[in-house]
């Protein structure tokens, strides 16, 4: 149960809305959907990617115009033709992508549409904006700091600053937590906390229910459009909250490896550079699923990166199956494509899909040649590989000529997934394969591994998340300021052990 007291069940919504109904097209996003806010309390919302969380959360923010339905602030409607109309009304969304102007101080930020000016002169407002930083409890932070200069969990609260400045009665966090290390979520639970007992409302957008349920005082479910339950926190489990976001019982969340691990595919040797201090050596056998933990900064993105060919080393070799010997200071992208290797990016929206391209381009990009001949591109055998490919995956989408970037964050991590799997490689590199998406997409994502693995696949999976790693890996090893853990079978590790090597590069 969340820390605090909780807004009484009894207590008249500060923001209700009835009956929302939207849809895109001939795609129908929200489907009857009403949600009571009440001040001074947490309020989850939880659902699936595709769910409906986002476009609820735009419409009451007023980037989105519903179709249907109403709002009412204090019982009276609400009228929200655009995002100014919704901050005037004491409504704040906070994105997952943060939207500060990097050049401009936080003063400059926080005050942004906000201008106070006199005889055609700007007034200082830092006593303002140090005051609203002083209630969040970051007194540490001066509103002449460039905001470009500030770490992602400062920039958050540079937001909520603004926020209060706007005189906000509702603030909607979408994600807050995605890109922060446990101090830095923990510190922006207490600015939460902070919010609560000033009576401001917060909607809590986020896919780990250990988070909604510290944080949260009751919750909202979505599915398909739809809103299907709400409740107290305190009155649920995780179990139940994932039941009823996905619609069916989850028998096992971590489908564990059955299958044996075959003969070596890929053996690295002495991966040395930046921030890699000392040469890491590994071997990755056919079928495993190999994990790789490590605390933000670690160095992990980058060792999977350079063996991909993406980032410069100065010392490193690979051997594969095949008994081609590569040295990693030559090797290129194209390189390890062609050598049987993949990469997923945990920066999915910059690196891993070409937003501007539909779903059918983007599963197809990497290995065209599939789909042409002498030169020329047969559409229709493109449209069918797309076709397949995303069926098997399951990605929620009107048809695969749909643009990727209209898709939700899960939907587009599988077209990732998708485009992998039509190259077809023998070695898939995974980082942060289910950042950022529901619990139900994590759990296809798993049994996606799991099976890759059983046809003779070899995964090596990056992950911040200990339960998954442990849950769904092979093996497991932990690194350390650039060094590699000796590798253990995943069952060999314990949260304690993994957590001490992560922190203090010591067994």
């Amino acid at each position: 149960m969340a820390e605090g007291i909780a807004a009484p069940a009894l207590q008249p919504p500060l923001l209700r809305l009835e009956s929302i109904t939207k849809s895109f097209g001939p795609v129908p996003a929200l489907r009857e959907v009403s949600l009571d806010i009440r001040a001074g309390e947490v309020l989850a919302l939880i659902g699936e990617n595709g769910a409906g969380k986002s476009t609820l959360m735009k419409v009451l923010s007023g980037a989105h115009r519903p179709d249907g339905g109403s709002v009412e602030m204090n019982g009276h409607p609400l009228a929200l033709s655009g995002p100014l109309a919704a901050r005037k009304a004491g409504i704040a969304m906070i994105y997952q992508e943060l939207t500060l102007a990097p050049h401009l101080t936080v003063e400059e930020n926080v005050t942004l549409g906000l201008e106070e000016g006199r005889c055609g002169f700007l007034q200082s407002q830092g006593a303002k904006v140090s005051a609203a930083l002083a209630l969040l409890g970051r007194e540490d932070i001066s509103p002449r700091q460039k905001a470009g200069s500030l770490t992602i969990a400062r920039q958050q609260v540079v937001e909520i600053a603004r926020a209060i400045v706007s005189n906000a009665r509702v603030v909607i966090m979408d994600e807050p937590t995605s890109s922060l290390s446990k101090e830095d979520k923990e510190a922006l639970f207490r600015v939460i906390r902070k919010l609560r007992e000033e009576g401001i409302a917060v909607v809590y957008i986020s896919h780990f229910l250990e988070e909604v349920n510290e944080i949260a005082d009751r919750y909202t479910i979505l599915r398909d459009g739809e809103s299907v339950c709400e409740g107290v926190i305190a009155d649920s489990t995780p179990e139940s909250l994932v039941e009823q976001m996905i619609g069916r019982k989850l028998d096992d969340m971590y489908p564990h490896p059955s299958h044996q691990i075959g003969e070596t595919v890929l053996t690295v040797q002495g991966v040395e550079g930046s921030p890699l201090p000392r040469g890491i050596s590994f071997d990755l056998g056919r079928g495993e699923i190999f994990g790789i933990f490590g605390l933000v900064g670690a160095g992990r993105t980058e060792l999977a990166r350079a063996i991909f060919g993406l980032d410069s080393v100065k010392a490193g070799v690979i051997e594969l199956a095949s008994g081609a010997r590569i040295t990693l200071a030559g090797l290129t992208p194209l390189g390890a494509l062609q050598g049987g290797l993949d990469y997923l990016s945990e920066n999915r929206k910059d690196e891993g899909l070409a937003q501007n391209l539909s779903i059918t381009e983007n599963t197809t990009l990497s290995a065209i040649r599939k789909t042409s001949r002498f030169g020329f591109l047969n559409m229709n055998a493109e449209q069918a590989a797309a076709d397949n490919c995303t069926k098997k995956l399951g990605v929620r989408c009107a048809n695969t000529n749909q643009p990727v970037n209209a898709l939700s964050g899960g939907n587009q991590q599988k077209v990732v997934l998708a485009r992998m799997i039509h190259h077809d490689s023998d070695i898939f590199l995974m980082d942060e394969p289910t950042r950022g998406i529901d619990v139900g997409s994590k759990h296809e994502i798993y049994e996606l591994i799991q099976s890759l693995a059983a046809s003779g696949k070899s995964v090596i999976m990056i992950s911040s998340y200990l339960p998954e790693l442990i849950g769904t890996c092979h093996s497991l090893a932990v690194m350390h300021r650039g060094i590699l853990s000796g590798k253990r079978g995943a069952n060999d590790w314990n949260e304690r052990e993994i957590m001490l090597y992560a922190t203090t590069g010591k067994n």
